[in-house]
């Protein structure tokens, strides 16, 4: 060794430092790398997508191949460093070597690409795929028995390497990466995606018209009577009972009936005739189970049931669709949310108004685990039918009653919520 030259020794050095650099760098990239876009590249196309996913198939063997690697090299450069120091100053400067060569892996082959790597791990990590896959055919039986012993190790500890890790995200994991996805998605389609996340958590009786809303034709009526309605209506489907909900027949599709209509030809027993069986669906049912089941039974509309079979409301699938897509229809079915803004900052809203419309259009904070409108909640939160001028703080907003009427809240005024110090 005493016959090499100085330079050839600081060379060798340096090359070591660059390949230290390179292992560590490409461990933080190929680690770092996003396992969703690795997947689209990969199924692209790329091949340096490829072959890094095959590498992380399993982690263990690349993680082998570059410690084993990395640390050799950072073994061969602290001998090449000491033996420097002994050509250079002797014994004295062993101690120097190893701060000097210590202080530089650290800054150029540990932080700096490493930094590099987690800020950019594609440009490290798909080159040093191409790197890795021949060394670790080359070097497999080294790798393997490294493995081996440390997946033994770690199955005393009750962990299987060869388990791969569950990378599916969870309904809220999932909307957090739509909510930072910024002008990648476009804020109307964002929305989009943030109801459809949502729509396991919403159900049936948090969007269907209530009982007492329902527009349907009582069969009982006189024949001009119902054939009126029947002319006037602006529905295309409509529930037909006898006297009440209760007694439903079944619903009735007027553009079935319009040739009926045209020739003056249409009756009380031809109306029956064409009235199809009623679907039930319990009120508890999510949306997204409601909207697979709609698609199941070739059904467009159903009535909400509650767990005695009792009618409780109305929801059809243009329902479930603007919960997805928000209001893109003039229908009258879907009730009117009438919010009234004041110029202090506050609406009077209809007691009627549903809590969930009122949280989406005035990003309102009240809870939705419990009553469905505005003055179900008042009510429970009361215990009692509140008088006007009453006032209570739901969900951090101060709200006041303005009027009630036949035993409900009418009309209340909501405040914006109170700030906190």
């Amino acid at each position: 060794m005493d016959d090499i030259p100085l330079s050839a020794l600081f060379a060798a050095l340096f090359l070591l430092i660059i390949l230290s650099a390179f292992f560590s760098g490409s461990e933080t990239g190929l680690m770092t790398l996003n396992r969703y876009r690795l997947r689209h590249l990969s199924r692209a196309g790329h091949r340096g997508a490829v072959r890094a996913q095959r590498l992380l198939e399993r982690p263990d063997r690349l993680i082998g191949l570059i410690l084993l690697g990395n640390n050799f090299i950072n073994i061969l450069a602290s001998m090449l460093a000491t033996l420097i120091a002994l050509r250079l100053l002797g014994e004295a400067g062993i101690a120097l070597a190893a701060g000097l060569l210590t202080l530089i892996i650290l800054i150029f082959a540990e932080v700096t690409p490493k930094t590099m790597a987690a800020l950019h791990p594609e440009r490290i990590a798909f080159p040093a795929a191409t790197v890795y896959t021949p060394l670790l055919w080359l070097f497999y039986p080294l790798v393997w028995l490294v493995n081996l012993v440390a997946n033994n190790l770690l199955r005393l500890f009750n962990i299987n390497p060869e388990d791969q890790a569950a990378h599916a995200l969870s309904n809220e994991e999932l909307r957090t990466v739509v909510m930072e996805a910024g002008a990648l998605i476009p804020q109307r389609h964002k929305k989009m995606l943030l109801n459809l996340i949502d729509l396991e958590k919403v159900t049936v009786e948090d969007i269907m018209v209530p009982r007492n809303e329902i527009v349907g034709i009582d069969i009982e009526d006189d024949e001009e009577s119902v054939l009126r309605q029947i002319t006037n209506s602006q529905y295309t489907r409509l529930p037909v009972f006898r006297e009440n909900i209760d007694t439903v027949i079944g619903f009735l599709h007027l553009r079935n009936i319009l040739s009926q209509l045209q020739h003056g030809d249409c009756n009380k027993e031809s109306l029956l005739r064409r009235v199809r069986e009623p679907y039930f669906i319990h009120e508890n049912t999510s949306l997204n189970r409601q909207l697979l089941n709609f698609q199941r039974e070739q059904r467009r509309i159903g009535f909400a049931v509650d767990e005695y079979g009792d009618i409780q409301g109305l929801v059809t699938l243009e329902d479930i669709l603007e919960e997805i897509v928000g209001e893109f229809t003039s229908d009258p079915s879907a009730h009117a949310l009438e919010i009234i803004p004041q110029d202090n900052g506050t609406w009077l809203v209809d007691g009627s108004a549903t809590i969930r419309d009122l949280n989406t259009t005035l990003d309102l904070l009240l809870p939705t685990d419990g009553p469905k409108t505005l003055n179900g909640l008042i009510v429970e939160y009361l215990e009692d039918i509140p008088q006007p001028g009453t006032s209570m703080l739901l969900g951090g907003h101060p709200v006041d009653i303005v009027q009630t009427k036949d035993n409900k809240v009418k009309t209340a005024r909501v405040h914006p919520a109170l700030k906190r110090r």
